[in-house]
């Protein structure tokens, strides 16, 4: 479903009554000298000036109001961080200070918000699942052990896609639904790195009851949520969806739970090797016991398998989407990278993770499409655990802070001809996305940058490059301006309103003429 916060309108205005008698808006002496920002209405605040894109509406603020800018979204006081100078002070000199997250309600079904790596208060809990995760699990040497994995579920992809396309079809026919067949197999990779089985296989009835379950829940995580923006209403739950949360993520721990145990059963029996997947890593812990758990238990460590799952599948999938509807709309950029691939990869031979460090462009072109459209353009919303002053600016204890990434990568202080795909501007650039260059910040920065970067960029040059190598690429005539359309839709992540829908052709066919 489209996010548009017009869409709560018609709940709201039912609940007026209510809200005039629940709502109960904290007041802080420490509010000397707040950021600039537009007038809100009495009670709703600024929720009505962000529109469908908040992202893109905050950025056209900010040539009035300036990089820091300050709302007050339905009861949440709310800071919002727009360039890369504001950015680097946030998470070189306030990193500590602003944190914790800001949780929705949706995340908090069945304390999956205290289990999860992202969202878990700052603590103990949080620093030892963080260690696991960037030590144990998603580091180069335990990813490179499961290479062949990845190279197994990128041959299912083009399997998948050559036969949906088949022989030549009827003029009319459009293609395939891109980005579904990249989910899928994004899907498949996150399956047998955390489980080592295929998720998405006709022949598992538990697998694609999961996935099927997954699909679900992160439908409702990204719809827009009226109680996040009055606390007030939490037990009315007026648009139900914390039950329908609470449904689906229940559904979807049993099935993980299922998994589990035929694990700890395997392991139980022995009389073989152990496997090499993540799953395995989380088992074997141990903490000391003191400040850390002895181990993780059966709760969190489902919470934090389907977290993975969560961030890696719509995150490549939607990514590797714009970069080839950015690719197609430009086709000299699409010879580059074919003329690269051809040259480093050479014709006849699979794309192999090795061949990403000397695949210049093609890392240019990632970075160029995570410039702009990063996956979370807001970033996962911090909050202030103490009346911080930033930037001469008197912040309130829990005021909700987003860092427009989008706005940032679209800065025309930063980039050149910010609004065009130009991957060449990343070809003598040390610019990366790992967080040190606050100009480009589409995975975070500081203490609750995303775990997953390392593991990120491999899925997704893998993926890309597998995709232009393996195919040539068509649109259809009458599909053409629905490709160069990029309005956006909000979800878990920010994908194309019209999916992408384009005709692939095999090298490998008879018929192919290179």
């Amino acid at each position: 479903m489209e996010f548009s916060w017009h869409q709560l309108v018609w709940g709201i205005t039912l609940l007026i009554p209510a809200l005039f008698f629940l709502h109960h808006r904290k007041k802080s002496s420490f509010n000397n000298r707040l950021p600039p920002g537009p007038p809100g209405w009495p009670i709703f605040g600024n929720m009505f000036d962000l529109g469908a894109m908040p992202h893109k509406t905050l950025a056209g603020l900010k040539q009035k109001y300036g990089p820091i800018i300050w709302l007050r979204i339905g009861a949440i006081n709310t800071m919002v961080v727009q360039s890369s100078e504001a950015a680097a002070e946030l998470f070189k000199n306030h990193d500590i200070s602003f944190v914790e997250r800001t949780v929705t309600e949706a995340m908090k079904s069945h304390d999956f918000d205290k289990g999860s790596v992202s969202l878990a208060p700052y603590g103990s809990y949080w620093r030892v699942m963080k260690r696991i995760m960037t030590v144990e699990m998603l580091v180069n040497k335990r990813i490179n052990e499961t290479l062949e994995i990845r190279r197994k579920c990128i041959d299912d992809m083009v399997s998948w896609i050559e036969k949906e396309a088949g022989p030549r079809k009827e003029e009319s026919w459009r293609g395939i639904h891109l980005g579904r067949f990249v989910f899928l197999a994004s899907f498949n990779m996150l399956g047998n790195l955390m489980l080592s089985r295929d998720l998405v296989d006709p022949e598992s009835e538990e697998g694609m009851e999961f996935f099927s379950a997954m699909v679900s829940l992160m439908e409702w995580a990204g719809r827009p949520n009226i109680v996040d923006l009055f606390p007030c209403l939490r037990r009315l739950d007026p648009q139900g969806l914390r039950r329908n949360t609470d449904r689906d993520m229940g559904k979807t721990m049993q099935i993980v739970s299922k998994f589990v145990e035929e694990r700890l059963q395997e392991r139980q029996a022995g009389g073989g090797q152990r496997k090499k997947d993540f799953l395995e890593v989380l088992l074997e812990f141990e903490g000391n016991g003191k400040d850390e758990p002895a181990k993780i238990s059966e709760h969190d460590l489902n919470i934090i398998i389907m977290e993975v799952f969560i961030a890696g599948s719509e995150t490549t999938s939607g990514t590797t989407e714009w970069a080839m509807v950015e690719l197609l709309s430009n086709p000299s950029t699409m010879s580059k990278l074919k003329k690269e691939l051809n040259e480093v990869v050479g014709r006849g031979r699979k794309f192999q993770e090795e061949d990403i460090e000397n695949l210049k462009y093609l890392q240019a072109v990632l970075k160029e499409t995570l410039r702009l459209h990063p996956p979370v353009p807001l970033l996962v919303p911090r909050r202030a655990t103490q009346d911080t002053n930033f930037m001469g600016y008197d912040i309130p204890k829990d005021t909700q802070v987003f860092v427009n990434v989008s706005a940032i990568g679209r800065d025309p202080k930063c980039w050149a001809d910010p609004n065009s795909f130009k991957p060449e501007r990343f070809l003598n650039s040390n610019i990366d996305f790992k967080g040190n260059n606050f100009e480009l910040l589409p995975f975070g920065a500081g203490r609750r940058i995303c775990a997953g970067i390392p593991l990120a960029h491999r899925m997704l040059h893998l993926v890309l490059g597998s995709l232009v190598h393996e195919f040539e690429w068509d649109v259809h005539i009458s599909f053409a301006d629905k490709v160069r359309d990029t309005k956006e839709r909000m979800g878990v992540v920010v994908r194309k309103m019209e999916p992408l829908f384009a005709i692939p052709i095999s090298k490998n066919r008879p018929n192919y003429e290179s």
